[in-house]
């Protein structure tokens, strides 16, 4: 029988998304998971996108998200709540619970890990501040990274940031909760929403503005893909072009492979501004064609393409009916999205009906955990994952950021390259391309891979093939995100693997699956944004669909990280390894899954709505004096409307009394964003977001993602680390998006060079004399230098 989580429990005091679904995770991995709510109910219960009454039945949005918890309604201080507290391992909260301290907790259930996911974290000047979704994506510096110059920044849709901060958040929880369990070390986990959509939401600009020696900046961050989605004779289609290779092939497929000796348009930026010519170029031949006939050629040409689905049409797709991905739900009301990684072929439990509210008030809780050997915090406990070693055969960003957090977290990653074939990710360095050592200078490579080891190794050597062999027979984990024809190619598929190290837990992270007839299709974050709706939901209401811009990958790369973490935990008990697949495509339907369960609950289909949402009224980005202010308000509760009231000194059009409740406010809209405007064209951004604050309402002025290690609050919890890198010089990092109580630091050293720890590892590790590795090196297995260049 599948043990993974079984032996844990959780005490979930959270509200919002993201602490619903980091304890999903856990509830889904078999862990016992108490959601502990006030006499009304977590207001997610009553929330639907589409207004459907939740009266006489909670909203499906929060049944998804439930499934397979208890419900007890109590307070944190009640006797019957601190009973489950002390025979929990884990407690969740989101600042909701007046008076709750977290590390007081820490302190009086030594052992226990309380895992704190607020917006901005709970220390920092701006900790505190009322927000919502919105106005983080300001503050982070992601929102400003969307959108045309001519027109409006755009928020990502789906509320991608919780989707992304509850994965992150429950990887930090279970591996400080593997810690406990083994060495009774608790653990305070301070984690910020803002944090977490600053590196998932803008592609590392500060980094790379760094990089480029922090010139004046040129304009507005916001930019959008060229090409990414365009229109077609019966709908959109997605593409992607992240490499050389693939712009190529792409004029091919566009029939203008006149176009190539053109050096401009072979550039990212050179496409950006001739963008009116190219996107005529673009559409002239996609809107001559069916989506499916656009998707079938470049598929055969290897250009990353899928079909721009919604909440109805993502149903239809091939790849997930054959997969079996949705689901009915456990009351069968509505069709959701199954667990996003399999172990060994199957899930790891089938989903339960969620609890009625308070359903369980007055069970018994289990007997309290023995803390006796348990300990509070401490600065210089050992890392959670000291001790652990993982195989990293992961490229681009996905994988990378998987093994990252695992490496932040103490294991010792091993991150393998080629001469031949370099990590796509550290060629991005190419914009650098008249410094030396160009490839040791790509935001996007150093940003995902400190804290690693790097080797290179030529899998298509037999020598190379061998000696990766035997590295496996040494690892814990092994991580890799080729395509699926490639690792059996190589002979590294799950039955050839356990046979080296039968103890081996291997992660596997095709696009699309390792079954199914989308199997060998080449995918990125932003295919799976186009595929699964996220860019449905992205965009203003009178443009076309635009992706989220990237947060699908470190998405991917937490499920990855958890699925390895549920597999350590498995092999605990059963002695062996095991497979697990995460295929990136699921993890973001999982982010998606609002568009589904309201489609198939309520009929409703959900849609892009620009800076509004179905969760808060008003809600937009309102220009402010001076150029390129802008002011972002967020009002998601009726108190915060009346603090908006106030704010605005109770003008008459705010007496109306239809906007005195949300759907009123929902309804009229277009009116209030024409008041908002007509007030914030006379303010000042700063005065006016500190005014709003004032009064309880969430607001924002707009960060500039390329100077966000400046920002007040990142810079005040240390949120940005200094790397000190051989080549690239002295940069401000974005780290992880929490702090531990016990760790002051989490970069302890810079991301390789190519082929850095060669010797160290082949040598010190495996026991290869010195002459042997200088064999290798003069054959090209190994290697420090790309080859080519």
């Amino acid at each position: 029988m599948r043990r993974g989580l079984r032996d844990l429990r959780v005490v979930d005091l959270s509200q919002g998304v993201a602490g619903a679904y980091a304890t999903k995770l856990f509830a889904d991995a078999g862990a016992e998971v108490v959601k502990v709510e006030p006499p009304e109910g977590d207001p997610l219960r009553r929330y639907s996108a589409s207004g459907a009454d939740t009266r006489a039945r909670d909203g499906a949005f929060f049944r998804f998200l439930h499934a397979s918890k208890r419900s007890v309604v109590g307070a944190p201080h009640d006797a019957a709540v601190q009973a489950w507290i002390a025979a929990a391992d884990l407690v969740v909260e989101s600042g909701d619970w007046p008076g709750l301290d977290p590390q007081a907790l820490c302190r009086e259930h030594p052992g226990l890990v309380v895992l704190s996911i607020t917006a901005f974290g709970r220390t920092g000047p701006f900790a505190g501040r009322p927000a919502t979704e919105f106005t983080v994506q300001a503050e982070s510096g992601s929102l400003a990274t969307r959108g045309l110059p001519e027109g409006a920044p755009f928020a990502a849709g789906s509320r991608i940031t919780e989707w992304v901060g509850g994965t992150y958040a429950a990887v930090a929880a279970l591996a400080a909760v593997r810690r406990g369990r083994a060495a009774g070390v608790g653990e305070h986990i301070d984690f910020s929403l803002c944090e977490v959509v600053n590196i998932a939401g803008t592609m590392y600009s500060d980094l790379f503005h760094s990089l480029a020696g922090r010139p004046p900046l040129p304009g507005p961050a916001r930019t959008v893909e060229l090409p990414s989605i365009e229109p077609t004779r019966d709908g959109w289609v997605g593409f992607n072009t992240n490499s050389r290779q693939q712009y190529q092939d792409f004029l091919l497929l566009i029939e203008r492979t006149d176009l190539l000796p053109d050096p401009e348009l072979a550039r990212v930026d050179g496409r950006w501004r001739r963008r009116d010519e190219w996107n005529a170029i673009v559409r002239a031949w996609t809107s001559r064609h069916t989506t499916a006939e656009v998707v079938e050629k470049a598929a055969l040409l290897r250009i990353p393409v899928a079909p721009v689905h919604d909440g109805a049409s993502v149903l239809a797709h091939e790849q997930f009916r054959e997969r079996g991905v949705f689901v009915k739900s456990p009351d069968g009301d509505f069709v959701q999205p199954r667990v996003p990684y399999l172990m060994d072929g199957r899930g790891m439990r089938p989903f339960e009906p969620p609890a009625r509210l308070g359903a369980h008030t007055g069970d018994p809780a289990p007997p309290a955990r023995d803390r006796r050997v348990g300990r509070a915090p401490h600065e210089g406990a050992p890392l959670p994952l000291a001790g652990l070693r993982v195989l990293d055969a992961t490229a681009w960003w996905a994988g990378p950021s998987a093994t990252e957090m695992l490496a932040a977290l103490g294991a010792d990653v091993i991150h393998l390259e080629s001469v031949s074939r370099p990590d796509g990710m550290r060629m991005a360095g190419g914009v650098f391309v008249t410094l030396p050592e160009w490839w040791e200078r790509s935001a996007l490579f150093l940003g995902a891979n400190w804290n690693k080891r790097g080797l290179t190794l030529d899998l298509a050597d037999p020598r190379g093939l061998a000696l990766m062999k035997q590295l496996l027979g040494c690892c814990d984990v092994f991580v890799e995100n080729f395509s699926p024809r490639v690792v059996e190619n190589f002979g590294l598929d799950w039955e050839s693997v356990r046979k080296v190290n039968p103890r081996l837990v291997m992660v596997r992270m095709p696009a699309f699956g390792l079954s199914g007839p989308w199997r060998n299709h080449v995918g990125f974050a932003q295919t799976m944004e186009q595929i699964t709706g996220l860019a449905w939901t992205t965009g203003h209401a009178d443009d076309q669909p635009r992706i989220p811009r990237g947060p699908c990958d470190p998405l991917a790369g937490m499920h990855a990280a958890f699925a390895a973490l549920v597999g350590l935990a498995e092999r605990e008990a059963t002695g062996h390894g095991h497979l697990f697949e995460c295929a990136m495509v699921e993890g973001a339907l999982n982010a998606a899954s609002e568009q589904v369960i309201e489609y198939t609950a309520t009929g409703h289909l959900m849609g892009r709505e620009g800076n509004r949402a179905p969760w808060a009224a008003p809600q937009g980005l309102y220009r402010c004096r001076g150029e390129e202010q802008w002011l972002a308000i967020s009002v998601a509760t009726d108190a915060q409307w009346q603090g908006l009231r106030r704010a605005l000194g109770d003008p008459e059009w705010t007496r109306h009394p239809a906007l005195g409740s949300h759907a009123g406010r929902r309804a009229s809209q277009d009116r209030l964003d024409s008041e908002l405007s007509r007030w914030a064209a006379e303010q000042e951004v700063g005065a006016a977001v500190a005014h709003l604050l004032a009064h309880g309402v969430p607001a924002a002025s707009l960060t500039d993602p390329r100077t966000a290690h400046s920002h007040p609050q990142l810079a005040a919890r240390g949120f940005y680390e200094r790397m000190e890198h051989a080549v690239a010089g002295s940069h401000p990092v974005a780290t992880l998006p929490f702090r531990f109580a016990s760790v002051s630091r989490w970069m302890r050293a810079p991301a390789p060079t190519l082929g850095q720890h060669n010797r160290e590892i082949l040598g010190g590790l495996l026991g290869l004399p010195d002459a042997e590795i200088d064999a290798l090196e003069a054959a090209g297995v190994i290697g420090a230098r790309p080859k080519g260049i």
